[in-house]
């Protein structure tokens, strides 16, 4: 269902990236603040008419407190063109069927410069990382901890990220990729599947591996879904579950596959607290390869947490391996970090234990370099 709205731009109010931020001012009455995905929509200016989706803001759910631009019906930005004015390559669809999907040109297709790459270099057609290290996190929230953890001991790393289709479906939406790009803390974005607006576009999360390694010149790649965690209190049913897939693929290819552990001294459901029940099945049960575990080794975190976390490994359908990972220097790592760490709304100092417990994957995998 879609709660529509129509209004006219009132003011621009910012924007980062791809994104415009606005206020809009309704037909029915009031303002309402909007987000509009550039590529997709084109640029809002005061004045435009706007149709808006308002249905998560409605809803009171994670969309950052913004109805998204649906179009902007007198002001319909020109087809896109190439420099010769001719139709752009590629012919990848993604979030397709949707009324706004988007056509990418993808790093595996027929008409991009590494076709021939995905297409015949000998260890893309093996599907083989030799080992790379890929850290794979449940939460978009822990992306900075992972890379402040990668460049404590490996400041020259080559980090790449590759974005999952289970959360926001536009990469361009997340303020912290954008930071960390102009910041230099990732090298590369590749957004995968059903998700798009990366640098760089795949069909697949084994493309994405493959190419981030050999055409990207990635020496560790960090995957998680985009912003938008979705859950239901239930054993199953939370979008992040995608994580344990992630390491699968990461076994299929023959990478070194991290885990983060998501890990919480502060959320107030006690189903998250500690060692969250999310980590404990996809882990536990997701996961049929193998894949290390990293465990900061500071029993301050969270009482009964390293008991817990071997527990699981223990126990699990995969081959799951526990390390621990000492923290020293880490939350001087993490307090320098040059763009913002907040997970559900809580910041470092408050959650503490779920950055360090992140940054610590991140060691993890620099030391497999």
């Amino acid at each position: 269902m879609i709660h529509w709205r129509r209004g006219t731009v009132s003011s621009v109010t910012g924007g980062w990236g791809p994104v415009v931020t606005v206020d809009v001012e309704l037909d029915e009455g009031g303002v309402m603040a909007a987000l509009a995905d550039t590529p997709l929509v084109g640029t809002p200016r005061v004045g435009d008419t706007v149709l808006l989706n308002a249905s998560a803001l409605l809803k009171g759910l994670g969309t950052g407190g913004q109805a998204l631009v649906v179009a902007i019906p007198d002001a319909l930005p020109p087809d896109p063109v190439d420099a010769d004015g001719a139709r752009p390559p590629g012919h990848i669809v993604k979030a397709r069927y949707a009324p706004l999907q988007t056509m990418v040109l993808a790093l595996e297709e027929q008409e991009s410069a590494h076709h021939e790459a995905m297409a015949g270099h000998p260890q893309v057609v093996a599907g083989d990382l030799e080992g790379m290290p890929v850290v794979a996190a449940e939460l978009h929230s822990a992306l900075p901890a992972v890379v402040a953890g990668i460049h404590a001991d490996r400041p020259g790393a080559r980090v790449a990220y590759v974005m999952t289709d289970t959360g926001s479906l536009p990469l361009g939406h997340s303020r912290l990729v954008a930071a960390m790009r102009e910041t230099g803390m990732l090298t590369s974005t590749t957004s995968v599947g059903q998700a798009y607006g990366g640098e760089h576009e795949t069909i697949t999360l084994h493309s994405a591996l493959l190419a981030a390694r050999y055409v990207l010149g990635a020496d560790v790649v960090v995957v998680a879904q985009g912003p938008g965690n979705a859950g239901s209190a239930t054993p199953w049913g939370y979008s992040g579950i995608s994580q344990g897939e992630v390491l699968n693929t990461v076994h299929t290819l023959r990478g070194r596959g991290v885990a983060v552990l998501r890990v919480s001294s502060a959320d107030p459901r006690g189903r998250h607290r500690g060692l969250s029940h999310h980590t404990a099945t996809t882990l536990g049960r997701v996961v049929l390869g193998s894949a290390d575990v990293p465990l900061a080794d500071d029993d301050d975190l969270s009482p009964g947490l390293r008991e817990a976390v071997e527990a699981v490994c223990a126990s699990a359908t995969g081959r799951l391996s526990p390390v621990l990972v000492p923290t020293g220097g880490l939350d001087e790592a993490l307090r320098a970090c040059p763009v913002p760490l907040a997970t559900m709304g809580r910041g470092y100092t408050s959650e503490r234990a779920a950055f360090v417990t992140a940054a610590a994957a991140g060691r993890h995998a620099a030391a497999l370099l």
